[in-house]
């Protein structure tokens, strides 16, 4: 069974950065395509970023696109999001996902295991 850890999550100020890791175990990270997603308040979850196995294919929704950056670390089973110019829409509980399979994707429902998610609130 995989198990993913976020971390990384807070309260910053708008034009902020933080970086949330995702700590992947039980499974073959490697093997995995992984993605972050992100909820508001009141909102369904959506796509934010996504990466494949070897890390050297990402994609962006719109929103974040030119802000944020995914990025994995397959010798210590993490990927991560960093994120820059943060802006209170910004604001939501931040998930990773992993599914097995070389390519990303920014479906939800492609996704096989899920992280509990992380807090980020951007203040204005």
């Amino acid at each position: 069974q995989v198990q993913l850890v976020e971390s990384g999550g807070g309260l910053v100020q708008a034009g902020g950065s933080l970086r949330l890791s995702c700590a992947a175990s039980g499974g073959s990270f490697s093997s995995s395509a992984m993605g972050w997603f992100r909820q508001a308040p009141g909102k369904e979850r959506e796509f934010v970023a996504t990466i494949n196995t070897s890390g050297g294919t990402t994609s962006y929704a719109d929103s974040v696109k030119g802000r944020f950056a995914i990025s994995r670390d397959n010798a210590k089973n993490t990927v991560y999001l960093q994120m820059n110019s943060l802006k209170p829409e910004d604001t939501a509980v931040y998930y990773c996902a992993s599914r097995l399979g070389r390519a990303g994707s920014d479906r939800l429902i492609a996704y096989d295991y899920w992280g509990q998610g992380t807090q980020v609130t951007v203040s204005s």
